[in-house]
C-alpha cells in the first residue's frame, strides 16, 4: 500500500525566500501523493496571514529567510495559528544549531538541515518528518502575542535610534574609547561586558570619567534615555524591551551572561533599521548571530578591525557571518556611531 492510500492528503504550506527552492520542495514533498503544498509565501507577513486563512496541516519553513523574518514568522504562526511548523535551513547543522533552538522554543515541532543538492535518501527523510508531525497537537504560544516586535524589515518613521556595543577580553579600554567620542548622541547606549560580575562596580567607575554620556548600571523596567549608557550588570542578560525599556534576564543560561547576542537579538526585535550594532574585541563568538540579526532587519552593523583588537575572535565570527556592514579600527567606529544615529534620525 502506498504512503498516498494509507493516509489522508497532508496540507502543507512552504516558506522559503526563492522561487527556485520553493518550486524544488514542492516536487520533493508532493512526490508519494500523500502531501500537497496548498500555499506558498516567500516572507513573514505573507506567510502568517497565508497560513490563518488556509489552515493548512504544516508548514515548512525556512528559518533564516534573507530579511530576518524567518523566527518572526514561526512566533506569530503559533501565536495566531498554531500549526506543526517544520524549519528548513541550509544554515542548520542540526537541532541543537542556535537557529533551530530557536525555532524549537518558539513553537516549531522539527529542524532540519536544507541540504546544497537533495539525494533521494534525504528527500525521504523531509517526507517522514512531514508525516511524523502533521498530526501532532499544538498549542497557541504567548511568545508573538506578548511581544510588540514589528516585522524586521517594516520602516517605521517615528523608529528611534538605539546603540548596543558589546566586548570581551581587551574590552574595556576600547568601551573607553568609544564612548569618549559619544558626547551629546541622540541615542541611548546600551553595553555588554563580559566581566566578573564583582568587577561591574569598578568598570562602571572607569566608564563614567572617560565616557561623553553619562554611564550608569542598567536597572530592569528603567526606560533607555537618549544621550545616558547603560551598562549590563553582572550576570545577568541586558535586552531591550517594549517602548525602550531596559530588560534584565538570567534566562537563557548561555556561556557569557551578559551576552551580546542577547543584547543583539533584542535590538533587531525592537527597532530594526533604527538599530546601531557594535562588536568589540574578544574571544570566541558571542555577538555574531546578535549582530546578524541587526544586519537583516537594516541597522548599521560595525566591528573592529583585527589590527586593533586585543583578540579578534568574536569580530571575525561576525564577519564570516556576514553581519558586518564595516570593520573599522577602533579610532573610527564612534565616528561611525554618531553618522549611523544621525542617518537614523535624517
Amino acid at each position: 500500500m502506498t504512503a498516498a492510500a494509507a493516509n489522508p492528503t497532508i496540507r502543507a504550506v512552504v516558506v522559503q525566500d526563492t522561487t527556485e527552492r520553493t518550486a524544488e520542495l514542492v516536487r520533493i514533498l508532493q512526490r508519494d501523493g500523500d502531501i500537497a503544498v496548498v500555499g506558498q509565501a516567500t516572507g513573514a507577513t505573507a506567510a502568517v496571514g497565508l497560513v490563518a486563512r488556509i489552515r493548512p496541516r504544516v508548514v515548512v519553513l525556512d528559518v533564516n529567510l534573507d530579511d530576518g523574518s524567518g523566527q518572526y514568522a514561526v512566533e506569530q504562526i503559533m501565536a495566531s495559528t498554531p500549526t506543526p511548523i517544520l524549519v528548513l535551513s541550509p544554515r542548520i547543522e542540526g537541532r541543537r544549531s542556535p537557529s533551530a533552538v530557536e525555532a524549537l522554543v518558539a513553537g516549531a515541532l522539527d529542524a532540519l538541515p536544507a541540504p546544497r543538492r537533495w539525494t533521494a535518501e534525504l528527500e525521504a527523510d523531509l517526507r517522514r518528518s512531514v508525516r511524523r508531525i502533521w498530526k501532532v497537537p499544538v498549542i497557541r504560544h504567548p511568545r508573538g502575542r506578548a511581544r510588540t516586535v514589528r516585522h524586521p524589515a517594516e520602516r517605521r518613521d517615528d523608529l528611534r535610534p538605539v546603540v548596543a556595543l558589546a566586548a570581551s577580553t581587551g574590552g574595556p579600554s576600547a568601551l573607553a574609547t568609544i564612548l569618549a567620542g559619544l558626547s551629546g548622541l541622540p541615542a541611548p547606549v546600551l553595553v555588554v561586558q563580559h566581566l566578573h560580575p564583582d568587577f561591574t562596580g569598578g568598570l562602571i567607575d572607569w566608564m563614567a570619567r572617560v565616557s561623553g554620556l553619562p554611564v550608569e548600571i542598567a536597572e530592569h523596567g528603567a526606560p533607555a534615555r537618549p544621550g545616558r549608557t547603560y551598562l549590563a550588570p553582572g550576570g545577568v542578560h541586558l535586552r531591550l524591551g517594549a517602548d525602550l525599556h531596559l530588560e534584565l534576564a538570567e534566562t537563557p543560561v548561555t556561556l557569557h551572561r551578559p551576552s551580546a547576542d542577547q543584547l543583539f537579538l533584542s535590538v533587531a526585535e525592537e527597532v530594526g533599521p533604527a538599530g546601531v550594532g557594535v562588536l568589540l574585541t574578544g574571544m570566541g563568538d558571542d555577538g555574531a548571530r546578535g549582530l546578524l540579526a541587526m544586519h537583516r532587519a537594516g541597522g548599521f552593523t560595525y566591528a573592529q578591525d583585527e589590527a586593533s583588537s586585543a583578540v579578534f575572535g568574536m569580530p571575525r565570527a561576525a564577519h564570516r557571518l556576514g553581519a558586518v556592514t564595516d570593520l573599522l579600527p577602533l579610532d573610527e567606529l564612534a565616528t561611525a556611531v554618531r553618522r549611523a544615529v544621525s542617518g537614523v534620525r535624517a
